[in-house]
């Protein structure tokens, strides 16, 4: 047995999602995501039952664990009650703590995701903010954001929106005490200590491919360099 299979048996998501796997391929079979990416939920539950270091380690630094939608298709469907979807949070937890996120291209992604997506729950408590959401960074949206953006709230309030308001409503402004309380539950659930490892990891990264911070995250953000797509 292997150090990191040790590790990984220490996250309750592999106890919980790997009971009993007869390398059925049912899983892939019903999985969305292996519809379109490089990606093969049981020959990655073949790699954690192998126990073998060296390719659980290829496995974490990889592109694969992070292509899964975690929609848990796969726990619905498995006739041993398996959830590879489940060893999938446990594998990219492990990668993200050991640092081994950097070395692919999607795992560096998560710097991105987790620098918008935290601060606009810590800022504005909403994981989605509207005034932070820039049409440059997201051209998929076409020329309806723009304009939204720029009539943000005639659009909103003719929607029911209370945008930034007091009182109820969607969109509304959250209380500073509510905020501080999220805070506190990143603080104790260990939410802020992972934001700053990843933080601390990716800059690291940048360093070495030779990018500022605001570069780094342009890039990991807007670029792909890789076809994961299964054609």
């Amino acid at each position: 047995m292997g150090k990191l299979y040790d590790k990984l048996t220490q996250d309750y998501r592999l106890k919980e999602g790997l009971k009993a796997c007869i390398n059925c391929g049912t899983c892939t079979a019903i999985c969305p995501a292996a519809e379109f990416y490089k990606y093969d939920p049981r020959q990655i539950i073949d790699i954690v039952q192998s126990k073998d270091d060296n390719e659980i380690e290829q496995l974490l630094k990889s592109e694969t664990i992070w292509y899964c939608g975690e929609c848990m298709s796969c726990l619905t469907r498995c006739p041993r009650k398996n959830g590879p979807g489940l060893v999938i949070m446990a594998l990219r937890n492990l990668s993200m703590e050991l640092g081994y996120f950097v070395e692919s291209e999607k795992g560096r992604q998560q710097y991105a995701i987790t620098k918008t997506m935290s601060s606009n729950i810590l800022n504005y408590g909403y994981c989605v903010y509207p005034r932070t959401f820039k049409y440059e960074q997201h051209p998929e949206c076409g020329p309806v954001w723009e304009w939204i953006e720029k009539n943000m709230n005639d659009v909103y309030e003719r929607n029911g929106a209370n945008l930034d308001g007091d009182g109820t409503g969607a969109l509304r402004r959250i209380p500073q005490k509510d905020l501080d309380e999220l805070k506190a539950i990143f603080d104790i659930t260990g939410a802020t200590e992972r934001i700053e490892l990843i933080k601390e990891l990716s800059m690291a990264k940048a360093k070495e491919m030779g990018l500022t911070e605001e570069e780094y995250y342009n890039k990991v953000f807007n670029e792909t360099e890789k076809d994961h797509l299964n054609r």
